[in-house]
């Protein structure tokens, strides 16, 4: 490390609490190294009463970048001098650039999910899309399809304070992109559930079950909803194959696990630091596998 920082390093971070346990050091600095850049990045544990001084920071000591995670994605928006268009419809950010002192929040989970698809083979333009859950992720992944250029997303949850928040990002989606048919239905409607996942063509889990320690269950208990046509996506990267995605996969299904969204929403952040392609492949074996 000592033989590559000097006097014209670039800094990039990850605030948010907690970040001890975060692999994205170890992901951007061997990225940075691999392809010769002058930065450097590291990890501050911030707790959202901390943002606005770690944004002044951002400023004073000309950080050129910086991750955001959990508790600081909303907090942070209230900060930037401009958004992109997703990060404006969901209003939260986790990618921050600094262009001296100008700050443009983004939002790259989305992205991350839709290249993912396109790494298997899968388009979303003009595709209904079926999505279950209306968290963070949910959320990303609503509005990047949108953008992208989705004919129709519906959204399903339980009527919870996530119900009532997808309710408001619908509105925005209306008003920012019309041309995309975006409906909310309630998860305990499991008949309505297994009529739209038929008339889909792309399932989504963008909830946490089938997360370890939880690997048996499933969101979908009646695997009879699934045809080889459909393509089964999940968020859930712990284990690496969920339960949903095994079980489409024995009817033939494409499947489309969640490690690869976690890669590629952080080389999407790594593009809008460098305007370069994170060497993804050599990544994907040291952190992902």
């Amino acid at each position: 490390m000592e033989k590559r920082i000097s006097g014209s390093t670039a800094l990039y971070c990850l605030i948010g609490s907690p970040v001890d346990h975060s692999g994205s050091p170890a992901m951007y600095n061997y990225s940075f190294q691999k392809l010769g850049i002058d930065s450097a990045y590291v990890a501050f544990d911030i707790s959202e009463e901390k943002v606005s001084d770690a944004i002044a920071a951002f400023k004073t000591l000309n950080i050129r970048g910086a991750n955001v995670t959990m508790p600081c994605k909303s907090e942070v928006v209230k900060y930037m001098d401009e958004l992109s268009p997703a990060a404006r419809i969901i209003g939260a950010v986790n990618t921050i650039i600094n262009k001296s002192g100008k700050l443009t929040g983004h939002i790259t989970d989305g992205v991350g999910f839709v290249r993912n698809l396109k790494e298997h083979g899968v388009d979303i333009k003009g595709k209904i899309i079926t999505v279950l859950g209306a968290g963070g992720a949910a959320t990303a992944i609503v509005v990047q399809c949108a953008l992208d250029g989705a004919k129709e997303i519906n959204i399903f949850n339980i009527k919870d304070a996530f119900y009532q928040k997808a309710e408001k990002t619908i509105e925005n989606i209306k008003k920012e992109v019309p041309e995309c048919v975006v409906n909310l239905c309630d998860l305990e409607d499991t008949q309505k559930l297994n009529g739209q996942i038929a008339a889909s063509d792309i399932l989504v889990n963008a909830t946490r079950v089938g997360m370890h320690p939880n690997e048996e269950e499933s969101p979908i208990k009646d695997t009879n909803v699934f045809t080889k046509e459909l393509v089964v996506a999940d968020v859930v990267y712990n284990p690496r194959k969920t339960k949903l995605l095994e079980d489409a996969e024995a009817v033939g299904c494409t499947i489309v696990p969640g490690i690869g969204m976690l890669l590629w929403q952080g080389a999407e952040a790594f593009k809008l630091y460098t305007g370069l392609e994170m060497p993804a492949d050599e990544v994907n074996e040291l952190y992902f596998k």
